[in-house]
């Protein structure tokens, strides 16, 4: 315990000091320190040495006594880390009874470059950041996946079936140093359950880390008036404009006029009830993400589209646009300036990622 001096011969020195006190109320000084008091003991006990942890990045390494620091050529630092998955299907929720997963799709988070929220608003969501996507990676038959990921941007994992669809989307962000080597142990598994061994070394980490490969145009910067409108325009405005002059209630699917502000085509107002976008005020109340009931998957049109839609055919490409779309949040723009030109289907790359 700690206490303070009651003798009469204390003055005006009166710090905490420890003591050694037993049931009766007795107490022995055990030690005193003049200029401070003494709070808080603990115990002194020999341990183990703990295990050294080797430097897992190929910047900042700790230097060794009397060593200097040297600055290391940029040319030999690489601009990558490896990230292994070892079973994708270690969740919380279970994923059983849902397609196979095939991949896993690398999404990259844009940092905002204008002040002031929703100015301008990127998609549906409310204070929504700016997304493009990386590409895509293969998840082996065990679950397992590894691949070289870019350093120091920060991303989100989605895991899409064999159509490249999401079944199952992070809420969170992760981001590798040059050279670490990231490891998930698997896609929202329990916080506090510890890693099962296997007898054997996941199938992916057999192998070389495999390479981002890139997806469909629109989606790197991400455009909906590349990646979306061209669909629409294929498959949807005529048959549509032909039911609406008929008296039939038919989103009108066209693009519209370009207005000099941050305003949304016509069409992508009018799909605003068909799709699917993360935002406090939807989704039912359920902040997290669940197997199955997230991106297009969740959505009223991707729903209307697999089972049939009239006569619509649409081809592999097409569709898949269009989920990976509703996927990522269903967004509109792909940066926070040049509106007008990303508005005219020209690219135009964040200035900051």
């Amino acid at each position: 315990m700690y206490d303070k001096d009651s003798r009469s011969d204390a003055g005006t020195n009166n710090n905490y000091g420890i003591y050694l006190s037993d049931a009766f109320g007795n107490k022995e000084l055990l030690y005193r320190d003049e200029q401070i008091s003494c709070l808080d003991p603990i115990p002194v006990k020999a341990r183990p040495v703990p295990p050294v942890i080797p430097h897992l990045i190929a910047v900042g390494k700790p230097l060794k006594p009397g060593e200097k620091f040297v600055a290391p050529d940029p040319k030999t630092i690489p601009d990558f880390g490896t990230v292994g998955l070892i079973n994708v299907y270690d969740s919380i929720y279970p994923m059983s009874d849902l397609p196979k997963i095939a991949a896993l799709r690398v999404v990259q988070l844009l940092p905002k470059t204008t002040p002031i929220a929703n100015n301008p608003r990127i998609g549906f969501g409310d204070q929504k950041s700016a997304r493009m996507v990386l590409g895509t990676v293969p998840v082996e038959d065990d679950g397992s996946a590894y691949f070289k990921m870019p350093a120091n941007l920060p991303v989100y994992f989605q895991a899409l079936d064999a159509e490249g669809v999401a079944v199952q989307s992070m809420r969170s962000a992760t981001y590798v140093h040059p050279g670490e080597n990231l490891t998930c142990l698997g896609c929202h598994n329990s916080p506090t359950a510890g890693y099962r061994m296997n007898t054997t070394a996941p199938m992916a980490l057999k192998r070389p880390p495999s390479v981002i490969k890139a997806d469909v145009e629109g989606s790197k910067p991400f455009s909906y008036k590349i990646l979306v409108q061209p669909v629409l325009d294929k498959n949807c405005v005529a048959c549509h404009q032909k039911g609406a002059a008929e008296g039939k209630k038919c989103p009108d699917l066209t693009q519209g006029e370009l207005k000099q502000n941050g305003d949304f085509f016509v069409s992508y107002n009018a799909l605003r009830n068909f799709t699917f976008f993360w935002d406090n005020a939807s989704f039912d109340g359920v902040p997290d993400s669940r197997p199955g009931q997230i991106g297009a998957r969740k959505s009223k049109l991707f729903q209307m589209l697999t089972k049939g839609h009239h006569d619509l055919k649409l081809c592999k490409e097409d569709m898949h646009r269009l989920t990976l779309w509703m996927d990522c949040n269903s967004d509109f723009y792909g940066a926070y300036e040049n509106l007008i030109e990303q508005k005219e289907g020209k690219v135009v790359c964040p200035s900051l990622q």
